[in-house]
């Protein structure tokens, strides 16, 4: 067996070509850990290995590693040949994976990040090594590595693998491995028990990535399931309504349609364009971004053959709305890796030829599923309102029951003590009175704490109304909402926003006692009545102005015109009216000041940062025809 030193490692590429393409192939230093990855994964390795160094970056795996005397590391350095040119080449010899690599440019990645890349590999205990460069000599001859000095992080013991060396890299991984296991799973999500990366940094405990659904999925608040192949997914969907799961978790069988192509031979055909994987939203986006050169976790990445084509098409599908923000899935579609039909990949191995026309035919299908997504973010979003509101006048009702109840218990036992304590007294000592009274008083103090709490989350407003009076108590609600009064903490049945309409599951006369009549709290709510003749005339609006008299709520009225306003309604006040023409609200300009007015008095009367009456009455002409 010949030294290291004496072999020869001769590139097969003009050195020219290499120093321009190395460097700007990939644009992101995890592009290149995952074309290393996938070329471990092509070498039937089990485990591959991302080491973080002081002085470099390793990645070294356990495969089936390159023997020189067998000519497989001249195959290496044969750096643009075809790696899939049959059916036969299309699968790994071991483990009869579906091979990944297709250009046979994926071993350039290193170079974009490292001017100077060490690889070292053996197989079946036959080592060699060289120097893969930018700076490469005219006749294409690479410095070899003697034997004596090839040696390697992990794979010491085992007779076969790889070890790729980018000394001085251009980019650092993040400090933080979790950071590094999250852009790894975004773009490689092809990990299990039988290929697992191993994340290796000095000072760290290592953290192996088995299991992409485990990671991701339990993320997710929704979750579309196209083709049984990855149906395996919702098993660890864990939601977070599990009452609405139906509703927030569909299992789809997979898409497909022919397109008819020329392949390499020149012949037309017809190929099924399959699209399988799956599209989910996310509970929550916060906090997700740790570091700067962190992917963005909202993606629509398309797969080929397991391997990440491109990405992120949600520029191409998307319509820029807010829930998209939220989603995030994979796409597989192996026909763009199909080795009978020219390759559609771009050079740089991060996108598609977009004119291709499986391309054109797989983005309205993504697209189509992309609304899914969205349409699933609005109802998750929904529940999650709902189950807020929920827990929060679950929340009220406990304050108020803890509220009572120290009332009564302060009542009980103040009178006790202060009584006891009086008639034990000899004499008449006002200030021993005072000490007692004081004594008893400062009791009360976390009463007052509670009070407090209560009093901030009861809702503050109530819109009342007949339902054929929508259109005038729309307008009332968007200028509360205006003059920045919360959705949250007003009430009214009719409103487009769910955030101020009534729980579905509350009895809406049960619902309004609390604020009328079952509160400690002297927060009253304070009621907007819509009069009208429908109003008059409507029994559950005439109710809600009994309640609010006997309650004695502060109210303001807002008429429309050809009703006349009556007691036990404040009539002493003006009120203000408006008026109703073909299905439009008039407002005439000294009503719309009024209007304005009384807004703003609400405003101040609860504590809310009202607008000016310029600006209301500006925003009313919007709402409503100033006459």
């Amino acid at each position: 067996m010949t030294d290291g030193a004496a072999r020869k490692y001769q590139m097969s590429i003009d050195p020219k070509i290499l120093k321009l393409l190395g460097p700007n192939l990939y644009t992101n230093i995890y592009y290149v850990l995952a074309e290393l990855i996938a070329n471990a994964y092509d070498a039937d390795a089990s485990n591959v290995y991302i080491i973080s160094k002081s002085d470099g970056i390793v990645v070294e795996d356990d495969g089936r590693g390159m023997s020189y005397s067998k000519g497989e590391v001249d195959k290496y350095l044969n750096v643009a040949a075809p790696t899939r040119n049959t059916v036969e080449d299309s699968v790994t010899p071991k483990y009869k994976r579906r091979r990944i690599g297709r250009k046979g440019v994926g071993k350039l990645a290193a170079l974009s990040v490292s001017e100077n890349i060490l690889v070292r590999t053996k197989k079946d205990f036959e080592k060699s090594g060289f120097i893969l460069s930018v700076k490469v000599n005219a006749d294409h001859m690479l410095t070899p590595i003697p034997e004596s000095e090839i040696s390697f992080e992990v794979i010491s013991d085992l007779k076969s693998g790889t070890s790729i060396v980018m000394q001085h890299p251009h980019y650092e991984l993040n400090k933080t491995p979790g950071s590094i296991k999250r852009n790894l799973l975004k773009i490689f999500p092809l990990v299990n028990e039988n290929f697992k990366i191993h994340i290796l940094q000095e000072g760290a405990k290592p953290i192996i990535i088995d299991s992409f659904d485990k990671e991701m999925i339990t993320q997710l608040g929704g979750l579309i399931v196209f083709g049984a192949d990855f149906n395996y997914l919702a098993e660890n969907f864990t939601g977070a309504f599990p009452v609405y799961r139906d509703k927030l978790l569909k299992l789809k069988g997979d898409a497909s349609q022919d397109i008819e192509m020329l392949n390499n031979k020149g012949e037309k055909k017809s190929y099924p364009l399959i699209i399988k994987g799956w599209i989910g939203i996310y509970k929550t986006t916060t906090g997700r971004k740790s570091a700067i050169d962190d992917f963005p976790d909202n993606f629509v990445s398309i797969f080929s053959n397991k391997k990440l084509g491109e990405y992120n098409i949600l520029p191409l599908i998307g319509k820029n709305r807010l829930p998209e923000v939220y989603v995030v899935g994979q796409f597989h579609v192996d026909l763009f890796e199909e080795t009978e039909l020219p390759d559609m990949a771009l050079s740089n191995r991060q996108g598609y030829k977009t004119d291709d026309p499986r391309y054109q035919a797989f983005l309205r299908s993504a697209a189509a599923y992309l609304n899914e997504a969205v349409e699933m973010r609005v109802l998750y979003a929904k529940y999650n309102r709902e189950e807020k509101e929920k827990n929060a006048r679950l929340n009220q009702e406990a304050k108020e029951r803890e509220l009572r109840e120290k009332v009564d218990a302060f009542k009980n036992n103040a009178s006790e003590a202060a009584a006891k304590r009086i008639a034990g007294i000899s004499g008449e000592d006002v200030s021993r009175f005072a000490g007692i009274i004081k004594s008893e008083l400062n009791d009360v103090s976390p009463i007052i704490g509670i009070k407090k709490v209560v009093d901030a989350q009861k809702k503050k407003i109530l819109i009342s109304h007949s339902g054929a009076d929508k259109d005038l108590a729309d307008i009332i609600y968007k200028m509360l909402i205006f003059n920045r009064v919360p959705a949250e903490d007003i009430i009214y049945t009719s409103c487009d926003d769910d955030a101020s309409r009534i729980p579905d599951d509350a009895d809406i006369f049960n619902y309004l006692r609390k604020f009328f009549v079952d509160s400690y709290s002297i927060q009253k709510i304070y009621v907007i009545y819509v009069t009208s003749k429908d109003m008059a005339g409507n029994w559950f609006a005439v109710t809600e102005v009994g309640a609010g008299w006997i309650a004695k709520a502060d109210h303001k009225v807002f008429n429309l015109s050809g009703h006349t306003p009556a007691r036990p309604l404040d009539t002493g006040r003006a009120w203000q009216t408006s008026s109703r023409t073909s299905g439009t609200i008039q407002i005439a300009q000294v009503e719309a000041d009024r209007f304005a007015l009384k807004i703003e008095a609400i405003c101040d009367k609860l504590g809310y940062p009202k607008k000016s009456r310029t600006e209301n009455v500006s925003q009313l002409a919007i709402f409503a025809d100033i006459v």
